[in-house]
């Protein structure tokens, strides 16, 4: 097995078009706003990833989609995270598949059409499809105010999609539904927000919607009371999301340790000694992957996938700072690479829910009570 060689491999198989068109567009121009990266995914079939060939998709597991998440990001960090947030809310949709939301995403396959995501995931104490935006029900559809910040792939979508709370149809309190708002509505603008260098090629920017009409047909309901514990949805859709995540990062990191593993000057217990705690890390991953591939997306599934994600944060807290020691103050000098993958890799604490906010509610687990979402 070499490095990287499973992950490219399934990139290659899956999306044949997508590895070459990176590996031939230098990094710092992946990585800039106005990034062609995003154009390369959607031009080697990228939005398709998750949707069963059955509705003109790649057709890949979860354990697939975590080696694309890391092949992507050992070229371009900014990609990978902002290709996430789309498969996070194309899993979400897959998992509201029935009638009406088959044909949706088989529109998102087929024409190849980018979904960013308007869930309040980045919210404290918020589960993935409770509101950021607020919906007034009227007799055309509903019509949503808010603003999501940061949005990644805010200038490329097509579609946005949010989570609003509206009237159930029996008129019996409220439900969660989502929201699939075309990009070109009247009244949803993108503005600036993201000012960092990191990561500036995700286009995570500020989406902003003024009184916007949904017409009923792309408004889906949960069933689902806003403020209940998480339901099966909302679970499958956090465990997507680390398991993604995770992914990215861990390219990222693994494009600095591949380059100390070519570099035949460092000695081969060094290199043997990072190769080793990133496949470990890798590893760690893919057992959750291969759980959500057997079904299991359950409460206990959900705890895993954050331990492991805090984990593979620890590993990333010490590859990365040993990998450009090793690379030597030539490398670091000379180009901007080196530190930024450095700086990309760190990101991955930066996502909620934070091991912080979650020592209580994993705690509580611990002890037999219910997993809570801080």
């Amino acid at each position: 097995m070499r490095f990287l060689e499973r992950e490219r491999t399934t990139l290659a198989k899956l999306l044949p078009d997508l590895d070459p068109a990176l590996r031939e567009t230098p990094l710092m121009e992946l990585e800039r706003p106005g990034s062609p990266g995003v154009g390369h995914f959607r031009d080697s079939g990228g939005p398709g990833l998750l949707v069963p060939e059955s509705h003109q998709g790649r057709g890949a597991t979860a354990l697939d989609a975590l080696r694309v998440q890391r092949a992507i990001g050992s070229r371009s960090p900014s990609l990978a995270v902002a290709t996430t947030m789309h498969h996070f809310s194309m899993a979400t949709l897959v998992g509201l598949g029935d009638g009406l939301e088959w044909m949706l995403v088989e529109g998102v396959a087929a024409g190849n059409r980018i979904i960013a995501s308007g869930f309040a995931e980045g919210r404290s104490g918020a589960g993935i499809l409770d509101p950021s935006m607020t919906a007034t029900a009227t007799a055309d559809g509903i019509r949503i105010n808010g603003v999501k910040r940061p949005c990644s792939l805010a200038r490329s979508m097509d579609v946005l999609t949010a989570g609003v709370v509206i009237p159930r149809e029996d008129g019996q309190g409220d439900e969660l539904a989502v929201a699939l708002v075309p990009a070109d509505s009247e009244g949803l603008s993108v503005s600036g927000f993201w000012s960092s260098t990191f990561l500036a090629g995700a286009e995570s920017d500020q989406v902003t919607l003024t009184d916007v009409l949904v017409p009923p047909e792309l408004v889906l309901r949960t069933a689902t009371a806003s403020g209940e514990r998480l339901d099966e949805l909302q679970t499958a859709g956090l465990i997507w999301f680390q398991v993604l995540m995770t992914g990215s990062y861990l390219g990222a990191a693994s494009a600095l340790v591949e380059r100390v593993l070519l570099n035949e000057r460092v000695p081969d217990h060094e290199r043997v000694r990072l190769f080793v705690e990133t496949e470990a890390a890798m590893a760690a991953a893919e057992g959750v992957a291969r759980r959500v591939d057997g079904g299991d997306l359950d409460e206990s599934a959900l705890a895993q996938a954050l331990c492991v994600r805090y984990g593979v944060q620890d590993a990333l807290a010490r590859i990365v700072p040993r990998a450009v020691e090793l690379l030597g103050g030539l490398n670091f000098m000379t180009s901007d690479e080196v530190g930024h993958l450095a700086a990309c890799a760190n990101g991955l604490s930066l996502h909620p829910p934070s091991r912080s906010r979650m020592s209580a509610p994993l705690g509580a687990y611990l002890a037999d009570g219910p997993l809570a979402i801080a």
